[in-house]
């Protein structure tokens, strides 16, 4: 992160360096890392094909489906791997365990940043899990696609993806699906979820484990109107939020008064709620009644829009929605120019927080972004052609290993600014 806010010294966040033939005997690395998954498989041959698909997503296809990686890389074999992604029997839950621990040895920081996302991947069938009709981020517009949910760590050390969710949409639980469900062997006991409840249920998930230390959760998806999502991590003593809530969400500004002895916070918010006898303002006309002198120019870093400018004002507010009942951080980022626009976020930090915690954090989900870019762009992430429920999380859960390998190999070298990346199958055929 790049910021200009006095008084605080906030970690910055390292990027991925690039990705060109910097590491010797790449394939004994490789190996190295899968060895330690060994025990989540209970044969050879997927433990074998496990390798063989990350090989390919490392390779310089142009596609990285299951066929053009089984046909390129030695020792593949289309039908075998098909049933490795989707039918074999894997420990994902201990794979996923033992990778979170690989992430904190590597990334671990008492001021990581929980990152939750989502990610949409366009489909033309109908016959994929989840697929549907829904709003598709990587178009912008409703389209036919999957959506998926994930969950990153950030830290002055680096970020990974951490944890996924495939968001299946209501209309597949009704019995007109019941057929597709079946095939795409979507489990029984799964149950209908939104998305946010969804990214509750991964951030509950990560700090029950405690395996990665997080004090921050940040998200830049709306949230932050989700009464389930706002109770939840209160519940979770001592993380910080910093959530986005739309442009129409009303609220007061808090009254002058000093909290007095005895009361709580929330019992002081509704006796303001009681007392007050204007109507709330939404967020939005509160930003734009501000004047000029209230708002500080600071820059973020942006993946790969790079340093960006941005102002910002924070408030203290009682939000008018009656779930919350009390008062919260409510800060404003606004575009430079004649006509801005604005985007709003919410925090429980503390009272003496100050501008630059909130203008780090604001900035912090490219690294989200960049962990999805790369994934994508580089190791294969949309390119999977799986249709049942398990292929997709396998899929994607071999893309957030790869990811990190890639992360690990810069910490283990500490290199900056060179991985190894681009694995040709003639080097692939001498290493085996």
């Amino acid at each position: 992160m790049f910021f200009t806010c006095r008084g605080d010294e906030l970690p910055l966040i390292p990027k991925l360096g690039s990705w060109v033939p910097a590491i010797d005997n790449f394939i004994s690395e490789l190996r190295g890392f899968h060895g330690y998954f060994a025990d989540c498989f209970s044969r050879s041959e997927p433990r074998e094909n496990f390798f063989r698909y990350m090989i390919g997503q490392f390779s310089q296809l142009d596609r990285k489906s299951i066929e053009s990686i089984a046909v390129h890389v030695a020792g593949g074999e289309v039908r075998s791997m098909q049933r490795f992604v989707s039918d074999a029997v894997w420990n994902e839950k201990l794979m996923l365990k033992k990778y979170h621990y690989l992430v904190d040895e590597d990334m671990g920081d008492e001021e990581g940043v929980c990152l939750l996302a989502e990610a949409s991947f366009v489909k033309k069938g109908d016959d994929s899990a989840g697929v549907a009709k829904q709003f598709c981020g990587e178009t912008d517009k409703v389209a036919n696609c999957q959506v998926g949910l994930f969950a990153a760590y950030a830290s002055r050390h680096g970020y990974a993806l951490v944890d996924k969710r495939l968001f299946i949409p209501e209309l597949w639980f009704g019995e007109v699906f019941r057929v597709r469900r079946e095939k795409c062997k979507v489990p029984h006991n799964l149950e209908h979820n939104n998305k946010s409840r969804l990214a509750v249920e991964m951030l509950e998930e990560l700090w029950e484990r405690a395996t990665l230390p997080f004090r921050y959760v940040a998200t830049d998806c709306l949230w932050g109107n989700s009464a389930d999502f706002i109770n939840c991590i209160e519940k979770l003593a001592g993380l910080v939020y910093f959530v986005s809530v739309n442009a129409d969400t009303f609220c007061w500004l808090e009254p002058a008064a000093v909290e007095k002895e005895g009361f709580t916070r929330e019992a002081l918010a509704n006796k303001h709620l009681m007392r007050s006898q204007r109507k709330p303002a939404t967020v939005q006309s509160l930003a734009e009644s501000l004047s000029d002198f209230f708002w500080y120019r600071r820059k973020i870093t942006e993946g790969s829009k790079g340093t960006i400018e941005y102002e910002f004002v924070k408030r203290r507010i009682v939000l008018a929605a009656s779930f919350h009942k009390r008062w919260v951080w409510l800060i404003i980022r606004r575009t430079i120019g004649i006509s801005p626009s604005y985007s709003f976020f919410i925090s429980n930090a503390p009272e003496n927080t100050r501008l630059a915690r909130f203008v780090w954090l604001s900035g912090m989900h490219w690294a989200a972004e960049q962990c999805l870019e790369e994934a994508r762009d580089q190791l294969g992430m949309a390119h999977y052609e799986v249709r049942k429920y398990s292929g997709w999380n396998r899929h994607m859960l071999t893309s957030m290993l790869a990811h990190f390998f890639l992360w690990h190999m810069q910490i283990r070298l500490g290199q900056k600014s060179s991985v190894y990346y681009g694995v040709t199958f003639e080097e692939w055929s001498l290493n085996t």
